[in-house]
Parts: structure tokens; C-alpha cells; sequence
């Protein structure tokens, strides 16, 4: 019996078949079995998928930051609208007023309070409301407008109504009105000259939905081509 084996054992050896061994996995059968479990990238499909990678990122950098620029812009431009709208209303209630002290220092908190005020609830109302998604499209718009009126004509208005009715008291520039009266008496006193500031009113709200409309449609076309990259 022994010879028989030995003899099988020399002829499958010469026709190039290996005996296995008992308990032991042919090489063959493991190979497939860890090509099958774990297929490997060649050196071509790796250095053809890097490039992708990295072109994917750099659009998508590309795409945030014309949006970011976008939004920049608007945002300064309506907060200089907004300034210049501080500046046509001290002019006018400086007139009303006939005040000729503190030039200086009244047009310069009439040009940065408003612009200030303006940036600063613009990102906060909208710009960070589009990114949360927490808005719509008539929203945005509706945002943006108001924003415009508030901040662009009646904060500067009002800001300007008071530094130089405090001016005109100090000062003696006008008579006093009677006790109690003091806010009627100066708005009379401005009736005719306040009419003017209508002006910015409709520039500011056209502004504000102009812009409104413009930052949400590139958030969309930002957000749409991110998507479609991934």
C-alpha cells in the first residue's frame, strides 16, 4: 500500500498537480477567496480617482466662494444706501432745525450707525436664516425689504430727528415748544421738508427686494451644484 501511494503521489507530481496536505487551503483557493473579499484598486484607477477628488473640491470651494463674494457685495451696497439715506436726513433736519453746530460729529453717526445696523441684521435675519434653510424665496424677499425700510430710512430718520432737536435745544436755533408738545411741535416744524425722504423710502425697499431675490437665487444655484457634484 505504501509503494501504491508513493507511485500516485510521483505521477501527480510529474503532471504538475501539488498534494494537499489535510487541513491545509490551496493557494489557488485562498487567492480567489481574498481577491473576491477584498478587491484591491490598481495603481491606474487610483491615480485616475485623485484628480476627480480634488477637482470636486475645488469646484465646490469655487461655487461657496462666489456665493460668499455675492453676498458681500449686496450686503455693503445696501448698507451704503443705507448711510447715504443717514446723510440726506441730517441734512434735512439740520435745515428744519436750523442747526449749524457739530457738522462733523452728527454726519459721521448718521453715516456708520446706519450702515452698521443695516449689515448687521441683514446677516443675522437672512443671510444665516438662507444658510440654516429656516426661509423661503417670498420670505428672503420680504426680509430684505423690510430691513431696507427700518434700517435704510426710519432708523436713520429718527436718529436724526433727535441729535438735532437735543441741538436745537441747546443751542437755541428754535423756539421752544410748549411743555408736552415738544415731539408734535418739531414734527410740524419738518412737515414739508420730511417729504423728501420719501425718496430713499422707494430707493431702499427696491434695494431690498432686489437683493432679496438675487442672494437667494445664487444660494440656490450654490446649493443645486454642490448637490450635483456629490
Amino acid at each position: 500500500m505504501a509503494a501504491l501511494g508513493r507511485e500516485a503521489g510521483a505521477e501527480l507530481k510529474d503532471a504538475g498537480v501539488v498534494p494537499v496536505r489535510a487541513g491545509e487551503v490551496p493557494k489557488d483557493i485562498r487567492m480567489a477567496t481574498y481577491t473576491h473579499g477584498q478587491p484591491s484598486l490598481s495603481l491606474g484607477d487610483t491615480e485616475f480617482r485623485r484628480p476627480m477628488v480634488i477637482e470636486i473640491i475645488e469646484k465646490k470651494f469655487e461655487y461657496l466662494r462666489k456665493e460668499k463674494t455675492l453676498n458681500i457685495y449686496g450686503t455693503v451696497f445696501f448698507g451704503t444706501a443705507a448711510s447715504f439715506s443717514g446723510i440726506m436726513a441730517n441734512f434735512i433736519f439740520r435745515h428744519c432745525f436750523k442747526v449749524k453746530h457739530d457738522a462733523l460729529k452728527t454726519y459721521a453717526s448718521l453715516t456708520t450707525l446706519p450702515f452698521l445696523s443695516t449689515v448687521v441684521t441683514y446677516k443675522l435675519l437672512v443671510t444665516d436664516a438662507l444658510y440654516l434653510g429656516n426661509i423661503s424665496q417670498e420670505n428672503c424677499v420680504l426680509r430684505s425689504s423690510l430691513i431696507g425700510i427700518v434700517c435704510g430710512v426710519l432708523y436713520p430718520c429718527g436718529l436724526a430727528f433727535s441729535k438735532n432737536g437735543r441741538l436745537a435745544v441747546k443751542y437755541h436755533t428754535v423756539p421752544l415748544p410748549p411743555k408736552g408738545r415738544v415731539l408734535l411741535y418739531w414734527l410740524l416744524l419738518c412737515q414739508t421738508e420730511i417729504k423728501a425722504m420719501m425718496i430713499p423710502l422707494v430707493l431702499q425697499t427696491v434695494f431690498g427686494i432686489f437683493n432679496g431675490l438675487q442672494h437667494y437665487a445664487r444660494f440656490g444655484s450654490t446649493l443645486e451644484k454642490t448637490v450635483h457634484e456629490d
